[in-house]
């Protein structure tokens, strides 16, 4: 077949910060929790602005260790756009990388897997192309934030 290759391009990278965590308790696929998204920022070549204070991380955690990620959050350009984006993803790695993430302390990205893939949504012409673009992320989870780098998929 001659198809092809998919390419990421960079977008923006962010820092949305985070309130406490708020437990559900045991649900029907794991333990449930919601962490509030408050605010943040964003910077990149084809997006730059801030994350407002509005939206979550509805997770559920796994026996095995598995976090499933489900957040719906709104961003609001530098020059005044507002952006839907729902990002869908999982985190998972070696238990003791795992529990240090639970405890806030620093852990290098690359020592547990945090992959993300976003649809975001405008009525702004001026940013009309997201509505028409695939997305997928790395990120890391810090004490009160989560890091994101966000690509296209092309």
């Amino acid at each position: 077949m001659n198809l092809p290759e998919p390419k990421l391009e960079w977008v923006t990278d962010m820092i949305v910060e985070l309130d406490p965590i708020r437990a559900m308790g045991q649900g029907r696929a794991g333990v449930r929790r919601i962490i509030p998204i408050v605010g943040g920022t964003m910077s990149g070549p084809k997006l730059q602005g801030k994350i407002l204070n509005v939206g979550a991380d509805w997770q559920t955690l796994f026996a095995d260790g598995l976090a499933e990620l489900d957040t719906r959050y709104a961003l609001e350009t530098h020059d005044g756009a507002t952006i839907e984006i729902c990002n869908y993803g999982f985190r998972h790695g070696p238990k003791d990388v795992i529990a240090a993430i639970g405890r806030g302390e620093d852990v290098a990205p690359d020592s547990y897997y945090m992959r993300t893939h976003a649809r975001l949504e405008t009525g702004d012409s001026r940013y009309a192309w997201v509505n028409h673009t695939l997305f997928v992320g790395v990120g890391a989870r810090k004490e009160q934030s989560v890091l994101m780098r966000l690509y296209a998929l092309m």
